[in-house]
């Protein structure tokens, strides 16, 4: 399995950007699709985006809107969330995963083998 950490959660205000990242520190050989999901308090985790690992073909959740990007940098095997015009609703743990060859395009949770332990990101208004 691929080892991720995510950092850069913490408490923003409506309308602020943050940026999430997320380090892959062993098995990175393995990553094909590069994604983020989401769990909001008292809800079931979501997808936000993804990204092929070699090729610059991110999908979205439709909620994103524009507002979000997923830039990568594949020297340092690191996916970054690039997050702008912050909602309340996306006050929620963020966490990092990765799949396997065969991926791209998967929204799924069980499609998705490795996963990071979670960064917080709360919105106030």
């Amino acid at each position: 399995q691929v080892q991720l950490v995510e950092s850069g959660g913490g408490l923003v205000q409506t309308g602020e950007s943050l940026r999430l990242s997320c380090a892959a520190t062993a098995g990175t050989y393995r990553i094909t699709t590069w994604a983020w999901f989401r769990q909001a308090p008292a809800k079931e985790r979501e997808f936000v985006a993804a990204v092929n690992r070699n090729a610059d073909r991110p999908y979205y959740a439709d909620f994103v809107a524009g507002r979000f990007t997923i830039p990568r940098d594949n020297a340092k095997d690191t996916l970054f969330l690039q997050m702008n015009n912050r909602i309340t609703e996306d006050t929620a743990v963020y966490y990092c995963a990765t799949a396997p060859p065969g991926s791209w395009g998967a929204r799924s949770e069980s499609t998705f083998d490795s996963w990071g332990q979670g960064t917080r990101v709360t919105v106030s208004s």
